[in-house]
C-alpha cells in the first residue's frame, strides 16, 4: 500500500512539471479590505452622557416638578408644632411656575405617617400667599409623603373623582421631587392644606364653620382646648375654624352642630334638607365606600363645613391611605392592599348595617331611613360609577415611570409600584361591579 502511493505522489509531481512551460503562473488575488477587516483607527472614547430625567410631554399638571427646601442653618425638621425657617424654590417646566427663594416656614405633619414611617409629610407656609404650580395663592401647602401607598395614587384618585363629581373645594393633585438641604428625598404629593381661606374652604373667617371629626385631633387624643364630643352621636369634633375660640364660642359651635345631628336622627326629610346639602352627604358616603376608608368608623379625616347663612355640607375629602383594604395587621410596617374588593364599610344596608365590617356612627348612616336620601345615593351613584374609567385614567396619567423607579428605589417597601398600580386598577374595577350588584336595589 506504501508502494502505491509513492508512485502516485511521483507521477502527479512529473505531471505538473511538464505543463509549468505551457500555462502561466495565475496571478495572485488582490487582497481586499473590509470593514470588517480594517484595523479600527484609534479614537479617543466618546464620554457618556448620564441618563437623566427624560423628556416630558405630558400637560403640565402631570408633569414631576422640583421643590428645592433649605432650612436656616441647615437646621433639621423633628417637630410638627414649631416651624423652622426655610426658603423654598420651584422648578418646573413651566416657567411661569418657576420662583426662587421665597421666605417660608417648614415644619412636619401628619398622625400615624409622623410618628411610624421614615419619609415623613411635611407643611409649608409661606410669608406671604404664594401661587404653587398654578394653584390659588395661599400660604399654607402640603407635601404628602405617601409612604404607605405603594402606588402614590390613591389620594390622588379620591381627589379627582371629588372634581368629577364638584364636591366643593376638593383639592387638587400635583407631584413633585423634594430637595432638601442639598439632599434628594423623593417624590412627594402637593396639594393644599386644609383650612379656611378665598382659595380653600371658603367661609367667614370669624362666622363660618370648618370641623374635623377625627378622633386623633379630638378630645380622646388631644388636649387642645379646641375641640369637644359632639352632643348627639358622642364624635370627636375639632374646631378648624374660626381658630382660637373662646369657651363660649366652642360651645355655641358645639350647640350649633347638635342641631344637625338632632335633625338627622329625628327630623323629617324635609328638615334635614333645611340644613344639610344631602347630596354632598351622599358623594361622601359613595366615595368612602368606593373606596373601603373604614377610618369613617374612628371617625378621622372627616371634614364638614358650614358658610353663614349657607348649609352644612360634607368635605373636603382628606386622607385615603387606610382605604382600598390596608392590612391593619400590620400597619407599622407593610405596605398591603388589594386582597379583597367585597368588604364594607357601612354594609350592604347602612341603615341596618347589614353586611357592614364597621360601625362608624349613625350620624352617617341616620339618613338611610329616609326614601328621597335613598333615591339621591342612588343617582349619584350612577354618576360615579361611570365616572369611574375617566378618573381612573386621568390619576394614571401622573404616574412617571422613571421618577416611579426612583421613589421605588430610594424608599423600597417590598412591592412593586407597577404590580401594585395594576393591583389598585382592578380592584377597583371589581369594587364598581361589587357595589353595583346591591346600591341600586337598597
Amino acid at each position: 500500500m506504501k508502494k502505491i502511493y509513492i508512485l502516485a505522489v511521483s507521477l502527479a509531481l512529473l505531471t505538473w512539471g511538464c505543463a509549468e512551460d505551457s500555462i502561466e503562473e495565475p496571478t495572485p488575488p488582490q487582497e481586499i479590505e473590509t470593514p470588517d477587516d480594517k484595523e479600527p483607527e484609534e479614537e479617543e472614547p466618546e464620554e457618556e452622557e448620564p441618563e437623566g430625567e427624560p423628556e416630558d410631554t405630558r400637560d403640565m399638571e402631570f408633569r414631576v416638578h422640583h421643590i428645592y427646601i433649605e432650612t436656616e442653618n441647615h437646621a433639621k425638621i423633628e417637630s410638627k408644632e414649631n416651624y423652622v425657617n426655610c426658603t423654598v424654590s420651584m422648578e418646573s417646566d413651566n416657567v411661569d411656575w418657576n420662583f426662587e427663594d421665597i421666605s417660608a416656614g417648614i415644619r412636619g405633619r401628619g398622625n400615624s405617617t409622623w410618628e411610624w414611617y421614615p419619609k415623613k409629610p411635611y407643611r409649608i407656609k409661606f410669608d406671604k400667599k404664594q401661587s404653587v404650580l398654578g394653584l390659588g395663592k395661599a400660604k399654607s401647602w402640603v407635601l404628602l409623603a405617601e409612604y404607605r401607598d405603594p402606588t402614590d395614587l390613591m389620594n390622588a384618585y379620591v381627589f379627582e373623582m371629588g372634581q368629577t363629581m364638584n364636591m366643593p373645594y376638593t383639592n387638587h393633585n400635583r407631584y413633585v421631587w423634594l430637595h432638601l438641604n442639598g439632599q434628594e428625598m423623593g417624590l412627594y404629593h402637593l396639594t393644599e392644606q386644609v383650612q379656611q381661606g378665598e382659595n380653600r374652604v371658603n367661609i367667614d373667617e370669624k362666622e363660618g364653620y370648618l370641623l374635623s371629626l377625627d378622633a386623633d385631633d379630638g378630645p380622646y387624643y388631644s388636649n387642645e382646648p379646641d375641640n369637644f364630643w359632639s352632643i348627639t352621636y358622642d364624635m370627636p369634633v375639632c374646631v378648624k375654624n374660626p381658630e382660637n375660640q373662646s369657651p363660649a364660642q366652642l360651645e355655641a359651635i358645639r350647640e350649633e352642630f347638635n342641631r344637625l345631628e338632632q335633625t338627622i336622627k329625628r327630623g323629617t326629610y324635609a328638615e334635614v334638607e333645611e340644613i344639610l346639602d344631602v347630596t354632598s352627604m351622599a358623594d361622601f358616603l359613595l366615595i368612602q365606600e368606593l373606596v373601603y376608608n373604614v377610618e369613617l368608623d374612628a371617625p378621622r379625616s372627616m371634614y364638614i363645613h358650614k358658610g353663614v347663612g349657607e348649609k352644612w355640607t360634607l368635605g373636603p375629602l382628606w386622607d385615603f391611605d387606610g382605604g382600598f383594604d390596608f392590612d391593619w395587621s400590620d400597619m407599622y410596617t407593610g405596605h398591603r392592599y388589594f386582597a379583597n374588593p367585597r368588604e364594607l364599610v357601612m354594609g350592604t344596608n347602612p341603615y341596618t348595617r347589614e353586611n357592614a365590617r364597621y360601625n362608624p356612627p349613625r350620624f352617617f348612616t341616620d339618613l338611610f331611613r329616609h326614601p328621597e336620601f335613598i333615591a339621591i345615593y342612588k343617582t349619584e351613584w350612577k354618576k360615579i360609577k361611570n365616572n369611574h374609567e375617566l378618573v381612573w385614567n386621568k390619576t394614571a396619567e401622573y404616574v412617571s415611570d422613571y421618577w416611579w423607579q426612583l421613589e421605588e428605589d430610594m424608599w423600597p417597601i417590598r412591592t412593586q409600584y407597577k404590580g401594585q398600580i395594576t393591583s389598585m386598577k382592578n380592584w377597583l374595577n371589581n369594587r364598581i361591579i361589587y357595589l353595583d350588584s346591591f346600591i341600586p336595589n337598597l
